[in-house]
């Protein structure tokens, strides 16, 4: 029923793509991140809480329809549906069900529950489309709590020293998570403005959200310590200095791997990921009891063929061009090492 081509993941009865990296007629949208959603297409699908996010991403004027975890369409005989994928607020796995066959695109996915997004829910079905971010064994992360405990640690370690905590990740899911953390420390809460931007827009959909204010260079006159929440992009960027003193701390997936850290030339990194482990993505995988396994973005030849031999699934690597972090790039060649 599906297909790859150059345009994305095709449904030719549908006459729709899934996550499209060329501007088509109907895109279907698992989430809103920027390599996922792409401006340029005529129309839009998907779920209702990335409506405003992607309106947000790709203009205001865009055409755009929505759908409730569950709810069901009829593209001219393709029974599609919206599931949880537990990856950030409006994450959502495509089912697609046509003459009996069902097909499951997963875009990206963890099982872990972080409080925010929709906890993932496995769909039965015969093919399962889905990332390999984190797909090594050694890719097992700690428990979330854990985390959290080891973040406030560093945070209120930094607070006795009169020293602002800045963690940095990105805009859209890990954002809102290192907030809600952060705001367990009892200390002031600033953000680089496209953060900012985000955070303001869920509160006012009805996402109940800890509010932050703007980074701005009136921040020199408010005491330290306090605590900054930006994006990658502006890490050892002029617009840090106004922060000093500071200890700054990277959280993502990639923080497991050794030298990961000294890389992003930061004082700590967090084990905080938006997208499934190891153990996850085999949970996830056997519990869809699909027998054929197309393995999209990250480590998808190595994975391919665990799922071959270790499960005996028909497991084939799919050329896409989803991409987790383009920066995390080294790191990714050095854990293979």
């Amino acid at each position: 029923m599906l297909t790859f081509n150059d345009k994305g993941i095709y449904c030719a009865q549908a006459a729709a793509y899934i996550d499209p990296w060329a501007p088509v007629e109907r895109a279907i949208i698992t989430h809103a991140h920027a390599d996922h959603a792409r401006f340029g297409s005529k129309h839009y699908l998907c779920h209702r809480d990335s409506v405003t996010l992607l309106k947000l991403r790709l203009g205001p004027e865009i055409s755009i329809q929505c759908l409730n975890y569950g709810e069901e369409i009829d593209l001219n005989g393709v029974k599609i549906s919206l599931h949880p994928a537990g990856h950030i607020i409006g994450s959502a796995q495509i089912r697609l069900c046509y003459k009996g066959q069902v097909w499951v695109v997963s875009g990206d996915y963890k099982l872990e529950n972080d409080g925010i997004s929709t906890p993932f829910e496995p769909v039965k079905c015969h093919h399962f489309v889905s990332e390999s971010t984190f797909g090594l064994p050694i890719y097992r992360f700690p428990d979330l709590h854990d985390v959290e405990s080891d973040m406030l640690s560093w945070i209120d370690n930094n607070k006795k020293n009169n020293i602002n905590s800045l963690l940095v990740g990105y805009s859209l899911g890990k954002a809102q998570r290192m907030i809600e953390i952060a705001g367990k420390a009892d200390l002031p809460i600033y953000a680089h403005g496209a953060i900012v931007n985000i955070q303001q827009q869920l509160i006012e959909d009805g996402y109940r959200l800890q509010k932050v204010s703007y980074a701005s260079a009136d921040l020199k006159k408010i005491p330290n310590p306090y605590i900054v929440v930006m994006p990658p992009s502006a890490l050892h960027s002029s617009w840090m200095k106004k922060f000093t003193p500071y200890e700054v701390a990277y959280c993502s997936g990639w923080m497991q791997l050794r030298g990961a850290r000294r890389r992003r030339n930061v004082n700590r990194g967090f084990v905080l990921s938006d997208h499934a482990d190891w153990v996850q993505l085999n949970l996830a995988i056997t519990a869809t009891e699909a027998e054929n396994i197309y393995v999209t973005h990250g480590y998808k030849s190595i994975y391919a063929k665990w799922l071959r031999e270790q499960y005996g699934l028909n497991a084939v690597e799919v050329d896409t061009l989803y991409e987790d972090d383009l920066l995390m790039q080294e790191d990714k060649d050095d854990s293979i090492q």
